[in-house]
């Protein structure tokens, strides 16, 4: 078989290439869904005319916004798997069963490429048949960090995927008198100002309690370039709020939407 032009032969398959009927296919599931926010991929915002997400029109010139939030903010790219995800935990009529069920294959799916933000070394191991083989691994000094309580529900993913990974926890409430989000609680490992820290809060709505959070790593010696947030769902005010704020942060979520699913929280773990 010969080798894809373009590609180096023992490189397969080519990640860097976009075929032309993979563009013809983006643009005739744009054209027919009207109400489709596109994502970033990449560094490179795709966008689909629609008004209402709140980070304004590439096409029209209105691209500030746009500019000020990327490359920082990271986000899957689409696929019928997401989008159905998507659709069953934003449905009010699904039930907690497969609402927990769909979450928690939407935070896998968040906390796998978390993890390829991360740095990774080259090594060489040795393969049952005596052969060598050009690997990676990732490099020490990463942990998590959720925010209580529905940051929660994302540590489980993220244990399936680093088994021995250390996690601290934050709790942050708002004041009742003021409204205002303040940290009740914290904990992290003694030297996690050394560390690469993913953060995680399923739900990015005015951006507040993310905030709050980051100020309190970085009182901890974590240095914002060092803060991976993953989320799954996040209003284009909850990014913008947050990467004004710190604009060395990385946000990785899978939609930027003007409505919020706010519920997520009190349906998984079946308080609402």
């Amino acid at each position: 078989m010969e080798a894809a032009v373009g590609c180096p032969e023992k490189i397969m398959p080519c990640q860097n290439q976009q075929s032309t009927a993979s563009t013809e296919e983006q643009q005739r599931v744009t054209a027919n869904n009207p109400k489709l926010i596109r994502f970033i991929s990449n560094g490179a915002e795709t966008f689909d005319g629609s008004q209402d997400s709140g980070l304004g029109d590439p096409a029209a010139g209105d691209d500030t916004v746009w500019q000020d939030l990327t490359p920082r903010l990271k986000l899957l790219p689409m696929n019928d798997q997401i989008r159905e995800l998507q659709t069953i935990i934003r449905d009010r009529t699904t039930s907690r069963g497969d609402f927990v069920f769909c979450a928690d294959r939407l935070i896998r799916l968040v906390v796998e490429e978390g993890l390829n933000q991360l740095p990774y070394t080259e090594c060489t191991v040795v393969t049952p048949t005596g052969h060598k083989y050009e690997g990676v691994k990732f490099e020490k000094g990463n942990c998590g960090v959720s925010i209580m309580r529905s940051g929660e529900a994302m540590e489980q993913g993220l244990r399936d995927c680093c088994r021995s990974i250390r996690i601290g926890k934050i709790l942050i409430q708002s004041d009742e008198e003021t409204q205002k989000a303040k940290v009740y609680y914290s904990k992290f490992p003694p030297d996690i100002y050394r560390r690469k820290v993913l953060l995680m809060y399923p739900i990015l709505s005015t951006g507040n309690t993310v905030i709050e959070a980051v100020k309190v790593l970085i009182e901890h010696g974590v240095q914002p370039s060092h803060i991976i947030l993953l989320s799954l769902f996040s209003t284009p005010h909850g990014a913008r709020s947050i990467i004004h704020e710190f604009p060395d942060i990385t946000i990785l979520t899978t939609e930027v939407h003007p409505v919020a699913p706010t519920h997520f929280g009190q349906k998984y773990f079946g308080t609402d």
